[in-house]
């Protein structure tokens, strides 16, 4: 359980540090956009991915 938590902490510090990385160095605002929202989508696959076998739920 403490493995997964800090599994989930560190997703999101990283998912941080990228938004962080596309506000600054991204100047078009439609292309950062898109980039955050790939950044979140990725962030919470792979925190489902950790969270879901917690709850007995298979995926693929």
């Amino acid at each position: 359980m403490l493995s997964v938590l800090i599994g989930v902490l560190i997703i999101c510090v990283v998912g941080a540090i990228c938004f962080w990385a596309i506000d600054k160095f991204v100047r078009e605002s439609r292309l950062a956009n898109l980039l955050k929202i790939l950044v979140v989508l990725i962030c919470l696959a792979s925190i489902l991915q950790r969270v879901l076998p917690l709850a007995g739920i298979n995926g693929i």
